[in-house]
């Protein structure tokens, strides 16, 4: 990708443009050290402007800042250098955020500025008393606070045609009057029914009378399995609203308080498609909790990977952010997806610092642009069918910690009565009908997989109709495993599985894990009818699936699989994305280059990487007459995938 001038950054220190000095420039980009800082204002105020051709990319400037924009030279000096380092398309002006409401006058102002330089604004929303004390939300029982609230989105539908809620439209207020108001109700049911009521008479409603053309958007954030408990309604919202928007932030899955795993970044946004095809607006992604820069573009580039067609920085702040050494990690530098030597070379200084102005909108602008190049190349995204009633819970985020051991999911909120194999989680339960519907699925010869938390939730629920399998009380600490008659294999750690029960020869052990001189299924086969009910036993810590061996994992995956066009073999924390045009995705999130076997259906016997046009050549894998061998008529690729990188592949 051509580098941006860094000269553009003098505005940064927030120097009169009349005064400001080029920074220097690495020698590889002698032209960009003729612009000037003059010039480069001058740019910005060209509404000739460049897009990235498969998304658009938006910031959003909190109350805060956009109270700032009343202040134009303030404006003028931070936004034209995100600017230059992004093709941003569109600006989110918050209107409110802590009970702060920006006057109309500054909005006016900053809505006008943005219109100079042909970019779209919209209006935001954050429904907070005070973000700072644990994201206080508003009482929506109490009058007073549904009046502020309604004054807000009436304000805001005023003055634009889109209008943005942020994270916060739910409510986690238990003061006397909700208390009152809650009754005999659980928590969840309560909020649940008004939040709804909420949607349609406090927000919706209203903004819709005030602007009769304004498109009115709930984001949600992104720790969907509790959505119930706080009142946001999956069920009937995603009709209410015009368009859904999706918080696809993980950060540091180890350090942050949700430990949510990278590739929620993907499975959140494919959820919420689901929920409203064709109305999700977007993916949403902050700085904030990342200790490495890779860490940041992968957030971005799941996303994307996921189509999603806008993408959204949080926030104009954030933005500003210096762009430091602390954020290069050990394996930067080596040719990876993000090379963080890269990203900064044309803006290092003459005694090879780092300018201080260079800020980490450099860092999206780099990443946005490198995956822009291989978006093309995908189709519509494919994965394996899984279903997640309305408002369950059970086995709570587990969807991405098989996506991240190469599993691509495909999360639903209705039953997928159509998909040849099914893959189901503890939270399936909450549907009361679970249980007949596994069974027709098994009739019709279709396969399902299910948890072991799955199997343990619908004892008594005619489960054992099927095959008598039961969940003990027992546990067993494990790190040894055995794939039919393969020489054992060590995980890399101790693992804690559940000690499942069965009765022999009425179903069969496709994994055991073994301790001593004892095992217990780690994968199990019970078929009925024409088709077969798979159990896989899930750690007590679903990170230990992490530790398995990697011919475990290939093994789950072959089975969940079967009927997918490609596979990824290989360590865990390697996901793939794949695609209906025979084009997939390999991303890996370790620290290491790791070495990955692809296996393709019998068609697909090229391969081309889309970013080097390196083509592979597979090999068949033949048949043998016994025992039979696993993957007969498929094709296998050896290759490589670099630390915290991606690779492109299509069919050749």
């Amino acid at each position: 990708m051509p580098d941006l001038p860094p000269s553009t950054l003098a505005t940064r220190r927030f120097l009169s443009p009349c005064v400001a000095f080029l920074l220097a420039v690495c020698a590889a980009c002698p032209a960009a050290a003729q612009t000037t800082a003059a010039e480069m204002t001058h740019t910005q105020t060209d509404n000739t402007r460049e897009s990235y051709q498969h998304f658009d990319a938006a910031i959003y400037a909190r109350a805060y800042e956009v109270r700032e924009m009343a202040d134009l030279d303030w404006l003028h000096e931070r936004f034209d250098v995100m600017n230059a380092l992004v093709k941003v398309d569109k600006i989110y002006l918050e209107t409110h955020r802590d009970t702060l409401l920006v006057e109309e006058e500054t909005l006016l102002k900053a809505k006008q500025f943005f219109a100079e330089r042909g970019i779209r604004t919209a209006g935001g929303i954050t429904l907070t008393i005070n973000e700072r004390n644990r994201f206080e939300t508003f009482c929506y029982s109490n009058p007073e606070h549904r009046q502020w609230v309604q004054h807000v989105v009436e304000y805001t539908a005023k003055h634009f045609d889109e209008v943005i809620l942020d994270d916060f439209f739910f409510t986690s207020c238990k003061s006397e009057g909700e208390i009152a108001a809650k009754g005999d109700r659980s928590w969840t049911a309560y909020r649940l029914a008004l939040m709804d009521e909420v949607a349609r008479n406090v927000i919706i409603g209203p903004a819709k009378a005030v602007n009769p053309n304004v498109t009115v958007i709930v984001k949600y954030p992104n720790w969907y399995e509790h959505f119930q408990g706080l009142g946001f309604n999956l069920e009937t919202e995603p009709a209410l609203f015009d368009k859904l928007y999706t918080g696809t932030e993980t950060r540091d899955a180890v350090r942050s308080a949700q430990h949510l795993q990278p590739y929620l970044g993907y499975n959140i946004f494919r959820y919420f498609e689901n929920l409203k095809p064709g109305y999700n607006g977007g993916g949403w992604v902050d700085t904030g909790g990342m200790r490495t820069l890779d860490r940041y573009a992968e957030q971005l580039w799941v996303t994307l990977f996921a189509k999603a067609p806008e993408i959204t920085l949080f926030d104009f702040r954030q933005l500003q952010r210096p762009l430091t050494a602390e954020f290069r990690a050990p394996w930067q530098g080596q040719g990876t997806s993000l090379d963080f030597d890269a990203v900064v070379a044309p803006y290092r200084q003459a005694d090879g610092t780092i300018d201080p102005a260079l800020t980490l909108a450099r860092a999206a602008g780099y990443a946005l642009e490198k995956v822009d190049g291989v978006l093309g190349a995908l189709g519509t995204p494919i994965g394996v069918p899984s279903y997640r009633p309305f408002h369950a819970t059970g086995e709570d985020f587990l969807h991405n910690f098989l996506g991240m051991i190469g599993i691509p999911i495909d999360l639903r909120p209705t039953f997928p009565a159509e998909a040849p194999t099914l893959l189901l989680t503890e939270s399936a339960k909450f549907d009361p009908e679970i249980v007949s519907k596994i069974k027709q699925q098994l009739m019709d010869g279709k396969d399902v997989v299910i948890t072991s938390g799955l199997l343990q939730a619908l004892e008594g629920r005619g489960i054992r109709d099927i095959a008598e399998l039961e969940v003990t009380a027992r546990k067993a600490l494990v790190d040894e495993f055995i794939v039919g008659w393969d020489e054992p294999m060590k995980a890399r750690k101790k693992i804690l599985i559940p000690q499942i029960h069965y009765l022999t020869n009425d179903s069969w052990e496709q994994i055991m894990a073994v301790d001593g001189a004892m095992g217990w299924p780690m994968l199990h086969d019970a078929d009925y009818a024409n088709g077969h009910l798979y159990i896989l036993t899930i750690p007590d810590n679903f990170a230990d699936l992490y530790a398995l061996p990697d011919g475990v994992l290939a093994r789950i995956k072959r089975t969940v699989m079967q009927n997918f066009f490609v596979r990824v073999d290989g360590p865990s924390e390697v996901a793939l994305f794949a695609y209906d045009n025979d084009a997939f995705v390999v991303e890996s999130f370790l620290g290491e280059s790791t070495e990955v076997r692809l296996i393709t259906d019998g068609h697909i016997t090229r391969l081309r990487d889309v970013e080097t046009g390196e083509v592979l050549t597979g090999t068949p894998v033949g048949d043998a007459p016994w025992p039979p061998r696993p993957d007969a008529g498929k094709v296998v690729f050896d290759t490589q995938v670099k630390p915290h990188s991606y690779r492109v592949f299509v069919a050749q």
